[in-house]
């Protein structure tokens, strides 16, 4: 069985990592920052913008910033038909 990782790879996911900047909720005039990774679709990102609305909904650190960094590790193979074959020696 493939791993679930590799597979999603395959499927256009690709390693999404985004620094995620928050207020502290007991003192709102300092910033924290927490690191986020997992494997996400580019350019919509709904893993990451489904993690972002539960910490809306649950978290107590407001938002201030999020700076999202995005590579493509494996993409599916590109093929191709080629009319004529050249032979060398």
């Amino acid at each position: 069985m493939a791993d679930r990782d590799f597979v999603n790879m395959l499927a256009g996911f690709s390693l999404t990592t985004a620094e995620i900047v928050y207020r502290l909720p007991d003192h709102p005039s300092l910033l924290q920052s927490y690191i986020w990774q997992d494997y996400d679709m580019s350019p919509r990102f709904p893993k990451l913008l489904g993690f972002l609305k539960f910490w809306q909904n649950n978290l107590e650190g407001k938002l201030h910033q999020v700076r999202v960094a995005h590579t493509g590790l494996i993409k599916p193979a590109e093929l191709r038909l080629i009319d004529d074959e050249f032979k060398l020696n």
